[in-house]
């Protein structure tokens, strides 16, 4: 038998991600942004991956002066050649990248499906195919992939973002298995309703989809599930993602990190 591995407490270990190398995808914003910022923090050099040049530019000037750095890197995620060349040498990578459309199926433009589809699944495949040569040489890594409650459950008119979730649920568990014998882990962290520009920005569609009028959308359609009637703030949704790149997740793979005020508890 094995001597069992001692760890520290947790109170003695702040998260140290000095001489790591971060990806996070989709950081000129909201949980990205927020990821990027608290990893940096950490002491990780981060590339913060984004198609929001202006953005970008201000995360940086966010991050002067933490432990860590934070690296504009524009990049369109359709482009999934550059997306895969993008993620080699990382160390820790954040597949956090998401758009969203409200409308029902008959209704869903075909292409904003495809869009979806390869910004939220196809492209964080390749992203992580691009950081584990790397990952797997070293014997560590952390893959956390921003999923969501609806990696879990489904909502009405949200076709495309409800797949692409469900998706990156098989995905990430999928890589936590083949990556489990190389030190790697994969997780989800999922949350409910995020204060992002992407929840702002769908109000109006929810509530032509619904029928109901836009002051009504947060409580009767985003919140109706939810126990806790919120919404959940960015750096909320970064510390569960610093959590799982932390010593004391190093047992933690192939799981879903639920952050949805209780939503899935009905």
């Amino acid at each position: 038998m094995t001597a069992p591995r001692v760890l520290p407490a947790p109170h003695a270990s702040p998260l140290d991600l000095g001489g790591r190398t971060a990806l996070v995808t989709g950081a000129a914003g909201g949980i990205g942004r927020a990821c990027a910022l608290r990893l940096a923090a950490a002491g990780a050099k981060v590339r913060a991956v984004d198609r929001d040049a202006a953005g970008l530019e201000a995360l940086a000037a966010q991050g002067t002066g933490l432990a860590g750095t934070v690296e504009p890197h524009v990049l369109d995620l359709t482009d999934l050649d550059a997306a895969e060349l993008a993620a080699a040498g990382t160390d820790v990578l954040v597949n956090n990248a998401g758009l969203q459309l409200v409308r029902p199926i008959e209704q869903f433009p075909p292409d904003v499906f495809h869009t979806v589809l390869t910004v939220m699944l196809e492209a964080p495949f390749r992203l992580i195919r691009g950081a584990l040569p790397h990952m797997y040489g070293q014997g560590w890594g952390r893959i956390v992939n921003v999923s969501s409650v609806h990696g879990l459950r489904a909502s009405a008119y949200k076709s495309a973002y409800v797949a692409a979730k469900h998706g990156l649920e098989g995905l990430s568990k999928t890589t936590a298995l083949e990556g489990a014998p190389h030190g790697v882990t994969s997780n989800c962290v999922n949350p409910g309703y995020v204060r992002t520009p992407l929840v702002e920005t769908q109000i109006a569609d929810q509530a032509r989809a619904h029928g109901i009028p836009e002051e009504r959308v947060l409580s009767e359609v985003l919140l109706q599930d939810s126990a806790l009637k919120r919404l959940i703030e960015p750096e909320e949704v970064a510390e569960a993602v610093a959590y799982l790149c932390s010593p004391q997740a190093s047992y933690m793979t192939g799981a879903s990190l639920v952050l949805d005020g209780g939503w899935t508890a009905h």
